[in-house]
């Protein structure tokens, strides 16, 4: 496949090109969106879905219970939609606690400390939720000591182990804002059982990402080669090979009548980072200029016609800042409007 056809292919894949109706087809289409970064995670929702949206819009999806906030794979905090969380950790927390489980006897997390966090936690959250803070002094009233982040390690367990998620935005000024963490139980209204969740991670990550591969799907998900492969198979006749060892959905979104040129991407975008080799959309001489570093951050890009051109930062944008550019955009114009739309997003 030509690379240009492959960039245009997953630029409507991923709804930049081909926006969603509205945030929860956005997010139900990309399935789970990375969101370490608050303010990229909605970011990227709102990019994916119809109009210029306000960061106020993607929170009232938030608190209405259409999407939730989890660690769904590797260890990382994605928006997904409510109804999925369950069946998703179903295939990927038993490789999420193999992966973390040195790490957790580091920090003295074991069985007992977290039958101690749910007895503290489960009756307080019943009354629509606590924010972090407040779920680290229910630890400490119970003797666990949150810091050296083994409070942050134990919400991670109660998350994966189907107890909690973050949902509702905490009503606040400012950008960043925060969640309740939130029993499942209570928050979460209906959930989806599809018959077999191994194919229906593969066939909706194929949907949100392709054309990608098995390595993409192995990267992305958190599991094995083995497992991917697996997955891959069973998932054959409900995506097209469309070259060799790509899939694509058999139906993709349409291109949106004037799609913009350039897109300003925020940190840790999918587009960017959810694939085992990121070269077919930035050179490789400015990948670790991208990241992850070191740091682990992923920096907040400028794409134009599928291709990162330059770096700009979310907190520099509204004041400015011009972007880190590598390559010199081919309409400047569009770069620019692309940045202004992000410092419309979060006007309030």
């Amino acid at each position: 496949m030509k690379t240009a056809t492959l960039l245009a292919e997953r630029l409507r894949s991923h709804r930049l090109t081909a926006p969603a109706k509205t945030v929860a087809d956005a997010a139900h289409h990309m399935l789970a969106v990375q969101s370490q970064d608050f303010t990229a995670g909605r970011w990227a929702l709102a990019l994916r879905t119809r109009g210029e949206l306000r960061m106020r819009d993607v929170d009232r999806a938030f608190d209405a219970g259409d999407i939730v906030r989890a660690w769904p794979m590797r260890g990382t905090l994605h928006t997904l939609p409510a109804r999925d969380l369950g069946w998703v950790l179903s295939v990927t927390a038993a490789r999420q606690r193999q992966q973390a489980a040195g790490r957790h006897r580091d920090l003295g997390i074991d069985d007992d400390m977290v039958a101690l966090a749910v007895r503290a936690l489960t009756p307080a959250l019943h009354d629509g939720g606590r924010t972090r803070a407040e779920v680290f002094e229910i630890l400490e009233g119970v003797g666990i000591d949150p810091t050296g982040q083994r409070g942050l390690h134990l919400l991670f367990v109660l998350t994966i182990d189907g107890l909690i998620c973050q949902g509702p935005v905490v009503a606040r000024d400012g950008v960043t804002r925060e969640q309740r963490f939130v029993l499942v139980d209570d928050h979460i209204r209906e959930h989806a059982h599809p018959d077999d969740p191994l194919a229906e991670l593969f066939v909706r990550y194929i949907t949100g990402h392709g054309p990608a591969g098995v390595a993409d799907f192995a990267w992305w998900s958190g599991l094995t080669l083995g497992q991917s492969r697996e997955a891959a198979e069973r998932a054959a006749g409900r995506v097209d090979e469309v070259a060799d060892g790509l899939f694509a959905a058999p139906e993709r979104p349409r291109r949106a009548a004037g799609a913009a040129s350039v897109i300003a991407l925020g940190a840790f975008d999918e587009y960017y980072l959810s694939y085992a080799d990121r070269t077919t959309v930035c050179a490789p001489e400015h990948l670790a200029t991208v990241g992850p570093g070191k740091n682990g951050m992923v920096r907040a890009t400028l794409v134009e016609q599928g291709r990162v051109i330059g770096c700009w930062m979310h907190a520099t944008a509204s004041r400015g800042v011009p972007p880190e550019y590598f390559t010199a955009p081919a309409d400047a114009d569009a770069a620019m409007a692309a940045l202004a739309r992000f410092e419309r997003f979060t006007e309030s």
